[in-house]
């Protein structure tokens, strides 16, 4: 290994000082951000779809529009058709991830996308034959469908992202969760008032999710090395900072050392409770603000959509504070990370526990609050939801399947809890110890992550590394080496 790398695990990457003078590093603009946008509109719209349905079961049980011809329901089953999509989701977590590192990202991500959209387009006819169980049978297949987009996409960044600008990037992808959440829930409310009603809805993501498909078909690539439109210069850019050093075959996963390590444990733990408050909010908002709020739908999606967008515009911020802090080394990353979960997660918590004693006498307080519950949330994109990077780099993906997959178990859990305790969706004493809960959770989930969280890279992350090195020697005479 010359002098001019730096040693991360397994990998290598080349010194900044040489980084910088790579042809191609200054570009404004190449293939690498055209993967990037692509990957920022599939969590746009997997997000849309994913949360549409929040505002569209208030049309759907409740008349929103004056045409006739649009059907109302009579469900009582609204929170397990809510968490019906996790069903699906927390399936194929890991596996995705395995499958992805093997054969590549891209055409699981284009035949999961074309087969989610298409039961976004037949979820009106499989609620018209089916009732309710017909929406569950849907949302539970998107929700399997989706189960492989974010393993998939972080394979695919860790090919394309070159390391001095994966925070950027990489934040601008996931990003578009929050902004897809915000723009659903606007134009939701927007078309189940209209004339077209709630159908439209479905047919406008599901036509969405066919057309990205098809573009990431034509424009997308699992590597650099693997596209056909790339620079040769953008090319060496992107694999000398990545350091060039691709395995011929997958490395084994450590899985007994993983699974006994306290600071996955508090990665995970940090996860679940943050699901659990997250989707909370997310599926039980749009009802909350019609039944105790007393909004009508539309401005029920312009209120319910706004903390979504503060949470968007705030991630920037805190992640650019955060690596701010990093970089100048003011705070050790494991420090960062446990400082904006805290934010993420306590805050949050306060807010919830107000939240619970409003009334619509005091609308304005609740949105205030809302806005804080949830804005304030998206610290942790600078707290447990990167720690997996910095604890084991060679293993991220995995840590991410295994902490996906169990969180969205909690997920699928609270609007279930919601549907048990609320049962008079106007009674406040009801929606207080549901925002009480949730409360609680982000607390203790936070302050186990405080104390077993770590910023370090761990021992096992390095293991096939120490195994080569022991298995080689070299001859300090001739260079050569011997087993």
């Amino acid at each position: 290994m010359s002098k001019e790398t730096i040693e991360m695990g397994d990998l290598e990457k080349p010194a900044e000082s040489e980084t910088k003078h790579v042809e191609g590093a200054g570009a404004p603009f190449g293939v690498r951000h055209i993967q990037v946008l692509l990957n920022f509109f599939l969590t746009f719209i997997a997000y849309g779809i994913r949360v549409n349905l929040s505002v569209g079961i208030v049309a759907m049980t409740t008349r929103a529009t004056d045409n006739p011809d649009i059907p109302i329901y009579d469900w009582h089953d609204k929170s397990i058709m809510l968490s019906s999509f996790f069903w699906g989701y927390i399936i194929p977590q890991v596996g995705a991830g395995q499958l992805a590192k093997r054969f590549g990202p891209k055409w699981f991500l284009v035949g999961t996308m074309t087969i989610c959209s298409l039961f976004s387009l037949l979820l009106p006819v499989m609620a018209q034959t089916l009732g309710s169980e017909g929406v569950m049978i849907c949302r539970a297949l998107q929700g399997f469908c989706q189960g492989f987009f974010f393993p998939s996409i972080h394979n695919l960044l860790s090919h394309w992202v070159p390391i001095s600008e994966r925070s950027r990037l990489g934040t601008f992808v996931y990003a578009g969760g929050p902004l897809g959440t915000v723009v659903s829930m606007i134009v939701s409310g927007i078309i189940s008032a209209s004339w077209q009603g709630w159908p439209l809805i479905f047919y406008i993501y599901g036509g969405l999710g066919v057309l990205w498909a098809i573009v990431m078909a034509l424009l997308g690539s699992d590597k650099p090395s693997e596209s056909k439109v790339i620079s040769e210069q953008e090319r060496i850019y992107i694999e000398s900072s990545l350091g060039h050093s691709e395995h011929k075959k997958p490395l084994p996963t450590p899985w007994a050392k993983i699974l006994t390590s306290c600071p996955v444990w508090a990665i995970l733990v940090a996860h679940c409770g943050q699901n659990w408050g997250f989707w909370t909010l997310m599926t039980e908002i749009p009802t909350y603000m019609d039944k105790v709020m007393s909004f009508e739908i539309k401005s029920n999606s312009y209120l319910s959509a706004l903390p979504y967008f503060v949470l968007w515009v705030l991630s920037f911020l805190f992640s650019a504070i955060a690596d701010f802090l990093i970089i100048k080394s003011y705070t050790s990353i494991g420090t960062t990370r446990k400082i904006f979960n805290s934010i993420g997660l306590v805050i949050p918590a306060v807010a919830l526990v107000f939240l619970g004693f409003m009334d619509e006498e005091h609308q304005n307080l609740a949105i205030a609050l809302l806005v804080v519950a949830v804005g304030m949330n998206s610290a942790i994109y600078s707290g447990f939801n990167v720690n997996h990077m910095d604890i084991s780099p060679n293993h991220s993906g995995t840590l991410m399947g295994i902490t996906n997959c169990v969180s969205n178990i909690f997920s699928l859990l609270a609007p279930l809890f919601v549907q048990v305790i609320v049962t008079d969706e106007k009674d406040t004493s009801q929606w207080q110890m549901v925002f009480c809960v949730a409360s609680v959770i982000y607390v203790v989930s936070n302050v186990v992550f405080i104390f077993c969280g770590s910023g370090e890279v761990q021992d096992w992350n390095d293991d096939l590394a120490q195994e080569n090195s022991a298995k080689y020697s070299w001859k300090e005479d001739d260079g050569s080496k011997q087993e």
